[in-house]
């Protein structure tokens, strides 16, 4: 009886198996034609969306808080980021900087800030729009440092995400669910 059992799981736990193995792969698309500069793009595009709904979901009233007297308000980590997003891909892209001290000069939220920062990234997509990984290669000086232009795309990238991770804990410190956590807090804990 044990015998006959073991053969059949045996065959009820391979039919699965051997029907897998019949299917077809699924197509893979092409890899794009600059698959460096796709990938960096799309890590932006979703930090900097972040940032960018982290901007408008603190109400006006807050862009004034900061945690410490020591750190920068909300509304200047935003306009530190604005401000950062035209340095980065202006250089890159070897243009002059076309907007500065938007951290020094923007107050309020709506008319001033989020405005300026979704120009910011705006500005930064059109780069991104202009480069290749054979552009990306070529070399430009930062901080006199010799610097890929790719990576001046990566540092914006991740100075953008650090900014983001300051943003997050203001939006906690004043009860407010960050952009990239809206959807975890819908479900239910497992």
């Amino acid at each position: 009886m044990n015998k006959r059992l073991s053969v059949l799981f045996v065959a009820l736990t391979a039919a699965p198996v051997a029907l897998l193995g019949q299917e077809k792969p699924p197509a893979s698309s092409p890899p794009p034609a600059n698959p460096i500069t796709e990938s960096e793009k799309g890590f932006y595009s979703f930090v900097s969306g972040a940032v960018v709904g982290a901007a408008q979901k603190m109400p006006e009233e807050n862009y004034s808080f900061k945690p410490t007297p020591e750190v920068r308000t909300f509304g200047q980590l935003v306009g530190h980021v604005a401000d950062a997003s035209y340095m980065f891909c202006s250089k890159a892209i070897g243009e002059a900087n076309p907007a500065r001290d938007i951290e020094k000069t923007k107050t309020s939220k709506a008319a001033d800030l989020v405005a300026a920062l979704k120009d910011g990234v705006a500005y930064c997509n059109k780069a991104f729009d202009s480069m290749t990984d054979a552009k990306g290669s070529q070399m430009v000086k930062f901080f006199n440092f010799d610097t890929a232009k790719l990576t001046m795309f990566s540092i914006n990238t991740a100075h953008t995400n650090e900014h983001y991770g300051n943003m997050v804990t203001y939006l906690r410190l004043k009860g407010i669910v960050p952009p990239t956590s809206e959807n975890q807090s819908a479900q239910p804990p497992k």
